[in-house]
Formats: structure tokens, sequence, C-alpha cells
């Protein structure tokens, strides 16, 4: 994949309309798909335009694009493996969708020669924290490799041969009968499956496959900012291709756990403290501790009202750019009893409240009126 703005692929505008930008793509598309565009490299600039559509599309997407970038969004991290076996990859974020482009051509059916690896999807949970900050993740993946018995070739002598049902072509031809004349068509070809050659002598720990199941550990980075259901790939890290195709792809997707104190709201994190009806008209001093254990004080202003949210910049989501704010929700709380001191002094607001306004004030709500004697 290049590292052209995805904008740039579609050659649109970065305030593109969501007609602009599927057009733009059916037009690159039927341009570069490999069945119709035989040139080099069509193939991994049909994969990008895909890639670029995926996100443009979709509005949610997009606007994480937007507001990561390129770099950030598409390259995560450079994955690594434990053990033997290892091969390169990198992470990008979620690439899916590769299928509709086939409309065009009535696709769908297995083409002809080596068939590259299937995609692999794993799903995995972080805390609201790592996804503030970022984190590094180790997961393990079952997958398969090429067989390292016989290299991949499924032939124990390492060596292919020609098929000779099919000729190699992969296909195979089959004439069927009807009343409106005869059909031919094309088949994949039963004795090599597709592939064109086999073993010249069947690998006894792959059986001819080529594949063997194995498993790895994975060394992930989680970016700062990834935001729930968002998707990593680790290129090359799915099933094992064919002999000469490449492997699938790996697709991580990410769910952020829920939080007993913060709430996140796109790049602002929100919390809530609860102070007392007198610490709301006097005003008071807050110490609030961060998502990552920091201690800030807060001033909250007299005569705050309930339900207020107070603003401390920059304590939000760590992402590219700009980060988020830290929301701070004041809850008032009403004393459910209070001692006979406190509603001394209560009755005395209430009648100091009363005699400025002329009525029986604010806190004459709470504490009722005395009956007249009949």
């Amino acid at each position: 994949m290049s590292a052209d703005d995805y904008y740039d692929i579609l050659g649109i505008p970065r305030n593109a309309d969501d007609k602009e930008i599927k057009k733009a793509y059916r037009n690159l598309a039927r341009k570069y798909h490999p069945d119709v565009c035989k040139d080099k490299g069509a193939e991994e600039k049909f994969k990008g335009i895909n890639e670029a559509y995926s996100v443009l599309s979709d509005e949610q997407k997009r606007a994480q694009y937007d507001n990561m970038g390129h770099e950030t969004f598409t390259n995560a991290s450079k994955g690594s493996y434990t053990g033997a076996g290892g091969f390169g990859g990198g992470f990008s974020a979620d690439f899916s969708g590769f299928g509709d482009i086939f409309d065009f051509f009535g696709g769908g059916q297995r083409r002809s020669g080596p068939q590259p690896g299937a995609d692999l999807l794993m799903r995995i949970q972080i805390s609201l924290e790592e996804a503030v900050a970022g984190v590094d993740r180790d997961i393990e993946v079952m997958h398969t490799e090429p067989c390292p018995a016989c290299s991949g070739t499924g032939s124990e002598t390492k060596r292919l041969h020609t098929c000779s049902r099919c000729g190699g072509s992969g296909q195979m031809r089959q004439a069927a009968q009807s009343s409106f004349g005869q059909f031919i068509r094309m088949m994949t070809c039963n004795q090599c499956g597709g592939k064109g050659k086999i073993p010249e002598k069947v690998c006894n720990v792959c059986r001819g496959s080529g594949h063997s199941r194995v498993k790895r550990k994975v060394s992930v980075h989680i970016p700062a900012g990834i935001d729930n259901g968002m998707r990593l790939r680790m290129e090359g890290y799915g099933e094992a291709g064919d002999l000469g195709a490449p492997s699938g792809d790996l697709f991580i997707e990410v769910y952020v756990q829920s939080h007993d104190r913060f709430i996140r709201n796109g790049d602002n994190l929100e919390t809530i403290i609860e102070i007392s009806p007198v610490q709301a008209v006097l005003g008071t001093s807050i110490e609030i501790e961060t998502i990552d254990k920091r201690h800030i004080d807060l001033k909250v202003p007299p005569g705050i009202q309930n339900n207020t949210a107070l603003k401390i910049a920059g304590e939000g989501m760590k992402r590219r750019g700009k980060p988020g704010d830290l929301l701070v929700r004041v809850k008032i709380i009403i004393p459910k009893s209070i001692s006979s001191e406190q509603k001394e002094l209560y009755i005395k607001l209430a009648e100091l409240e009363g005699k400025s306004s002329g009525s029986g004030g604010f806190f004459s709500g709470f504490m009722g009126k005395k009956k007249s004697k009949k």
C-alpha cells in the first residue's frame, strides 16, 4: 500500500461528498481491476483503491482518518513475531469490504493459479486507560504458514509438475447439452485444485497442502486515541497463500471496556464530582484525579448550578493533533439528614433570605411554613 493520502489515491478533494467518492471509486476500480488491467502493479493499486474507498465511504471511519491523519491511521505499528519463521508486516486501520467491486464483473468464483491466503479476524478488549495512552499487547494467533518440511511446495522433493489433467491452466472445460444447444462451462481442476501444478512426491508432513498450522505470539501496538470497534490490520499475518501467492492479513478488532469513573464522548472524557449546597453557593476547590492518575486542583466557582460541566483542557483522549478535554460534571447533593445546629443555620438563612426578598425565600420550600391557628 502506498503512503499516499486516501484522497489523493481516489483523486478527490478533502471536502468531496459521498456521490463524488463513489463515482471516483467505481471509475478507478473498473480501470485497475486485475481481471481487466494486466499492467505491472495493477493488483496492488486496485487494493489501495479499495482501502481508500472503504475508509472514506464510511462516515465514522472518515472522521477518524481526518482526525488521526494518514500515518497514525494506517501505520499504527510494525508488528513482530516471537519465535522462528516470522515475517514482516505492519498495522493499518480497518480495511474491510473488498467484495463490492465484483458487482461490475460478476466475479466471486475462484480464479485459476496460486490463491492468496484468507484473512483472519481477532477481537481483543482493552481498558479505557489503554485507549487513552496507547498500549503494547502480545496476542497468540493460530494460523497456517508454509510447511517447513517442503518449503510450502507440498512436495517432499520440493519439485512440482504441470498438472496433466488441466495442462497447467488450473481450469477444466465441461460440456453440457441442453435443448438450446451445447454449453461449455469452465470449472476448477479437481486434480490440482486450480494451482496448475502437482507435487512430484506428496509431502508426508503437510500431505501435499504446503501448509502447516502453528501458534505464534504477535506483538501489537494499539495507538493512543483508538475508538471502540476500530480494526488494526497486520499485513501478511493471516492464513498462508498458495506457493507464490501472498498470505492473508490479520485484522484485530478493538473493544474498549467501560470505566467506573470516566465516560468517553468522542475525544473528550467526562467524570462526576459531588458537592454540598454550601460549596455550590460559596465555591470550592476540588482535587481531581485524571485517568492517568495525576491530581489537578479544580476551582468550582461560587453559585454554580447543578449538572454544570467544568472543562480541564487537554486531559481527554491523547491522539494526533489537539487532544480532547476532561469535562467535570458537578452534582449538588442535598443532605437527607442534618444536625440540629445545621438546621438552625438553614432556618436562619431562610429568614435572612425572606427579609431580603420580601417572601419566604428559596429555603422556605424546604423548611415549610407554620400553619395559622383557626
